[in-house]
């Protein structure tokens, strides 16, 4: 596939006014759309988490009424239009504004701030309540911003996916900070977010090797790779560089560097280890990247058939701070290996024919090296992993698209898959698509015992005109989730690069090892299920009245014709019973509201139940 052009997306005309355009921004009609869009996803996630309490009004009004107080004491009520799905027991709110009322007075469309005000801000024992509130801000700006944006030439069904990649600005569809973005200023986020579709160029840096860390798949040597995703012409300049201060290139790793990174943490945070020369800094490079929904994740628009590279980024987006922990940048080439491994091997994953993009070199600062009173400030800021393009993998008459854009809406109010089921049939299209995406899931947990943290973010669907064929899966350094001698292959396991007491203190839930079948299974379907097809289902319901329970329905049959094709794995179909009545999600706010230094976690409701096999 071609490489897509850089020239139409660069604005060469810079603003002469950026104060003035921003102003203009405000005064759209955006403002109020977004607004009421942050405060709807805040409420549901409060009501749904069970941190806030809400009465559902009776006689089929619709309706959720929530309690507060003023500034002055006074008692104020916040009614919202929408309904409990079926999907989980999902909090959907319509379209229509929330309103406030106040005493007597005629109810108002509700403002942001007065919902943190009156509603948030009662909540006890929040210990992070000032930054939520920030990074519900943020995410306001931040989103106002994108939205106000000129709507893409051509229909999102017809762009190419790293197109899609910026033309999708919807970003968590659950998430009340789903665009919160900390530590980026609105100028940062217009240069760096992947709405704006703006060129950049990584910084490069050589890592002596004494101070780094390198991994990489066994199907490359890594001076060939590295020579061949800088090109030739780059990689001398940057051997000279390196010649010029008495440096040797076989001495260092190369490692690209997130321009903003640079700029706000490495040329300080490592100003010794620069002035040593155990990291020297190159320059850019001649391809020119774009960054891809994950906002750390750059696409080359040079070369669309290089790596992808996910790059360590010191600003906080949704639930995680973006840094990249040493450990896990070594892992990413071994598990890669494991599970690109077991597919080659297996027919039937063969059949399937997804496709594991793989994480086939990682380089990290390491951190033992650096004096403890500065090892904090430094951990995880300085790393990169290269993953597989995926135009590597699509075949002659092949697009692909994001799986999270399969809920879009464009500005005209056109579904992007709209024109893809007026041709191919509603009930056909989403069957074939829930074959293509639910069996790889369902295969790796059942005939391998691995869970697989697919959320929608982290799969591409592979399509041909529409019509779904196969998958492709992303992000595997960290998620992935199994109990080793409950592998079907446990003689495969493969040897991680454990995670340091210091990391897991910090994030409890970031572990790959486990004795809990239940946590296996729970991180597949929290992820996959709950995160990806929930929203999908509601989705189909709301603009194609397709029922939820008819979408799980036909999701069951695609899990149920895997088991009874595939019974030599009935010992994992009840360790890791996807059927089962519920299961345990994260809350996500409650993290931000409360914190990472415990497991947060909520028993929901299992739309399969009701279509899993009879009880013997």
């Amino acid at each position: 596939m071609d490489a897509f052009q850089i020239d139409e997306f660069i604005d060469e005309t810079p603003c002469q006014d950026p104060g003035a355009s921003w102003i203009r921004t405000l005064h759209s009609k955006h403002y109020a759309e977004v607004e009421q869009r942050v405060i709807r996803q805040l409420i549901q996630a409060l009501i749904f988490e069970g941190i806030l309490p809400a009465e559902y009004l009776p006689h089929g009004s619709g309706q959720f009424l929530l309690h507060g107080r003023t500034a002055d004491g006074e008692s104020v009520e916040y009614r919202c239009s929408g309904r409990v799905r079926d999907s989980f027991g999902l909090v959907k709110l319509d379209h229509r504004p929330v309103v406030r009322l106040v005493g007597d007075n005629r109810p108002v469309p509700a403002g942001l701030h007065d919902v943190l005000t009156e509603i948030v801000g009662c909540i006890p024992e929040t210990k992070h309540l000032m930054a939520f509130m920030d990074e519900l801000e943020q995410t306001l700006l931040k989103d106002l911003q994108a939205q106000s944006l000129p709507s893409p030439a051509l229909p999102a069904n017809r762009q190419g996916y790293d197109e899609l990649e910026g033309s999708i600005r919807d970003a968590h569809l659950y998430h009340p900070c789903y665009k919160s973005r900390i530590g980026f200023s609105l100028e940062d986020n217009r240069i760096y977010g992947p709405e704006f579709k703006q060129a950049l160029k990584p910084h490069w840096v050589a890592v002596r090797k004494t101070n780094g860390r390198m991994n990489h798949s066994a199907r490359i040597d890594y001076s060939s790779f590295i020579q061949r995703e800088l090109g030739e012409p780059d990689y001398r300049r940057f051997a000279s560089t390196l010649h010029r201060q008495n440096g040797n290139i076989e001495d260092y790793w190369l490692m690209p560097v997130h321009p903003w990174q640079w700029r706000e943490r490495i040329a300080s945070v490592f100003h010794r280890e620069l002035a040593a020369r155990d990291l020297v800094w190159l320059g850019t490079g001649t391809d020119s990247y774009r960054a891809q929904q994950s906002i750390r994740t750059l696409a080359n628009c040079s070369a669309g058939e290089k790596a992808y590279l996910k790059l360590s980024l010191s600003i906080t987006n949704t639930s995680t701070s973006r840094i990249l922990a040493a450990h896990t940048v070594m892992n990413g080439p071994i598990i890669t290996d494991w599970l690109q491994g077991l597919i080659a091997r297996d027919p039937y994953a063969r059949e399937l024919d997804f496709v594991i993009l793989g994480e086939v070199l990682g380089i990290s600062y390491d951190y033992e090296r650096i004096p403890e009173s500065r090892k904090s400030k430094a951990y995880g800021t300085l790393g990169a992993i290269w993953r597989e393009s995926l135009h590597g993998y699509l075949r002659r008459g092949e697009s692909a698209a994001p799986f999270n854009g399969l809920c879009h809406i464009e500005a005209s109010g056109r579904p992007l898959i709209d024109p893809w089921i007026r041709q191919h049939g509603l009930r056909a299209w989403t069957e074939k698509l829930l074959h293509a995406a639910v069996s790889p899931i369902v295969y790796m947990l059942f005939a391998h015992g691995i869970g697989m943290e697919s959320h929608a973010q982290n799969i591409v669907l592979i399509h041909k005109d529409g019509w779904p064929t196969r998958i492709a899966l992303k992000d595997f350094h960290d998620g992935v989730r199994f109990s080793p001698r409950h592998l079907a292959y446990p003689e495969r396991c493969p040897e991680l690069v454990p995670v340091p007491a210091s990391h897991a203190r910090i994030n409890r839930n970031s572990f790959i090892l486990t004795d809990d079948l239940d946590a296996v299974r729970d991180f597949s379907c929290d992820s996959f299920f709950f995160i990806g097809l929930a929203e999908l289902a509601i989705f189909l319901a709301q603009h194609y009245e397709l029922p939820e329970t008819e979408f799980w329905s036909m999701t069951a049959d695609v899990i149920r014709a895997f088991q009874a094709g595939h019974p030599q794995h009935r010992a994992r179909f009840k360790a890791f019973d996807v059927f089962a009545e519920s299961f345990q999600v994260e809350e996500l706010t409650k993290r931000r509201l409360l914190g990472d230094d415990e497991p947060r976690f909520k028993e929901v409701p299992n739309p399969l139940h009701a279509f899993g096999p009879s009880p013997c």
